[in-house]
């Protein structure tokens, strides 16, 4: 019952095949969620102020502007009205693009419009113009690749998008990833109890030295216990209750020449959850070379049957639904070179009996 978000691609475990970004749509935004900081980490300890505060983006042009609109209450349609009687025309669309950072205010109206939005959220004169950063380049191209990827695949207002926040748009740039195995852990109670994960991963540029994942949980039940980094050095490890998403970071340790490889290994042990899960998805953006899935189940919760699919993004229905064996050590997996970019799944059936009894 969680779903993670690395440089290229995502994983996710589920109660049920649900649709992510309308369970997102229940949960309120990261920023009004409780956040804070799980064991383990090999660095310094990090303040849950601190890792909130990044998590949130609060130092940046829309972090603020989210956070002021917060504090005042005040939904984009009224602040849309009052620039308006201001004689200054902005819709809402615009308006949420410049708090969620797809966008930012360059036209000498929009600026205007920045002046009079401190005005009326009652922050200090160039608050928000202080903010800003260059000019972006126009055009088809000025959304970066690593969110127009990412958006492909996730959709808009994802929990990814929602649990990194300002982050979202640049997020793992960087990097590539080359190979992935994930190991999936079924408890006794056919519930989700750890998921590990190791990466490999290229440097698209010199000074690389750090990726995100996200890890999402379908059931409110299941929260992170224990995270275990053994290739890398875990810097930020933030809950977001209300987004049910776990944020990591973690560093390499140094810092990638371009074309440079490095490996990632991390294991979040899990909350034991209400809700058997059912199936587990890796949500990827770019082409993997190689793509390794295994899931295990306890002994007194093997599936009645297991299949895999594919889906080209986040919501669609799957495809290409295909039985797969379990084998004598109570696991099944998939094996994917030359991975395309979509969501890759496992699921599993525990027939008419409970799971948790050895089937049905």
């Amino acid at each position: 019952m969680s779903s993670d978000t690395d440089t290229d691609e995502a994983h996710a475990i589920g109660a049920h095949a649900t649709n992510p970004r309308a369970t997102e749509a229940q949960a309120a935004p990261a920023r009004a969620t409780e956040a804070h900081a799980t064991a383990a980490r090999t660095g310094e300890a990090i303040t849950t102020s601190a890792l909130h505060a990044a998590a949130t983006g609060a130092d940046t042009f829309p972090g603020v502007l989210r956070e002021a609109l917060n504090r005042r209450g005040l939904s984009l349609e009224r602040v849309s009205e009052r620039l308006r009687v201001r004689g200054i025309t902005i819709s809402q669309a615009t308006l949420s693009s410049w708090q969620r950072g797809r966008s930012q205010p360059e036209r000498a109206r929009s600026l205007q419009a920045v002046d009079v939005l401190e005005e009326i959220l009652e922050l200090p004169a160039g608050a928000l113009r202080s903010l800003l950063g260059p000019r972006r380049p126009r055009g088809r191209t000025t959304p970066p690749d690593a969110e127009g990827a990412a958006l492909q695949i996730l959709g808009e207002d994802s929990v990814v998008e929602k649990a990194l926040g300002a982050r979202f748009r640049h997020f793992n740039q960087e990097t590539s990833s080359l190979m992935v195995h994930d190991i999936v852990r079924v408890g006794e109670s056919g519930t989700l109890s750890a998921i590990s994960t190791t990466n490999v991963l290229r440097a698209k540029r010199a000074g690389a030295d750090r990726a995100i994942f996200v890890l999402s949980f379908d059931d409110e039940a299941a929260e992170p216990v224990d995270i275990k980094v053994t290739c890398g050095r875990l810097a930020e490890a933030t809950y977001l209750k209300g987004l049910k998403s776990l944020v990591l970071e973690i560093h390499f340790g140094r810092e990638l020449a371009k074309l440079d490889t490095t490996v990632v290994s991390y294991a979040v042990e899990v909350s034991p959850s209400e809700t058997p899960a059912t199936h587990y998805e890796r949500w990827s953006r770019t082409n993997l070379h190689e793509y390794l899935q295994q899931v295990f189940f306890h002994p007194d919760a093997l599936p009645a049957d297991c299949h895999r699919y594919v889906r080209d993004k986040v919501g669609e229905p799957p495809r290409g639904r295909r039985r797969i064996p379990l084998s004598e050590a109570h696991d099944v997996h998939v094996l994917t070179s030359r991975c395309k970019p979509g969501v890759h799944g496992v699921a599993w059936e525990y027939g008419t009996g409970t799971a948790g009894t050895g089937g049905p």
